[in-house]
This record gives structure tokens, sequence and C-alpha cells, in this order.
């Protein structure tokens, strides 16, 4: 299972990777850069209003941690689910399997007997 699903930030643009945004988010990238990953953010409106919700954090150098905190969380929901679902598997049971396929076989055999019987009677 890919683990890239789980990160907050790794779907929010194709172009732009998680990455170069907080650094655009928190301005330590170049003019030419900036002006790059606005462009690419622009293409779509839904990474534009995302990028702008992300622009409203007053602090941000705390957006590197809230964004680890959310994909922390968004993780650990994920593993719970996955447990849960894991539990209520029906676990492979082999010897039931085969009990099975056993007594199939004898109930055959014993019509194939008994008709044979019959037959004969």
């Amino acid at each position: 299972m890919s683990e890239n699903y789980k990160d907050i930030l790794s779907n929010l643009s194709t172009d732009v990777d998680q990455e170069t945004l907080l650094l655009y988010l928190q301005g330590k990238l170049s003019a030419e850069k900036k002006h790059e990953v606005e462009k690419q953010l622009l293409q779509s409106d839904f990474e534009g209003d995302a990028a702008e919700g992300l622009q409203e954090f007053k602090d941000k150098e705390q957006l590197q941690y809230m964004v680890e905190m959310l994909n922390r969380d968004l993780k650990k929901r994920t593993e719970k689910k996955k447990k849960r679902r894991d539990k209520m598997k029906i676990p492979d049971q082999p010897w039931l399997y085969i009990s099975i396929l056993i007594l199939i076989i004898l109930i055959v055999i014993s019509y194939l007997i008994i008709y044979k019987y019959l037959q004969n009677k």
C-alpha cells in the first residue's frame, strides 16, 4: 500500500511538491521560483484556494509543524480503520475447507454405495 495518499499536501498539486509549497508559504523562495509556483497554483481553483487558506496562517514557521501534525493524525486514523477492517475479516481456515471436502466425498461415496446396493436388489 502506498504511503503517498496519506500525505496531506501531496495531492494538492501535481506540479508543485510539498517542500516547494512550504518554502513558498514561508517566503523562502527566489522571486523567479515564487512566480513559477504562483503560476502553477493559479491553473486550478482548488489549488489556488488551498494556497490562499494556507497563507492565512499567522506564523509561517509553524506551518511545517501543522502539516506534520495533520499527516500524523491522518495516518493514525487510516491505521485505525485498516486495523478494524482487518479485525473484521474471517481468517482462512484450511482445516475447515479440508473437512468440508472430505464430508462431500463421503456423501458422494455413500450415495454411490446405496445406489449400487439398490440396483443389485
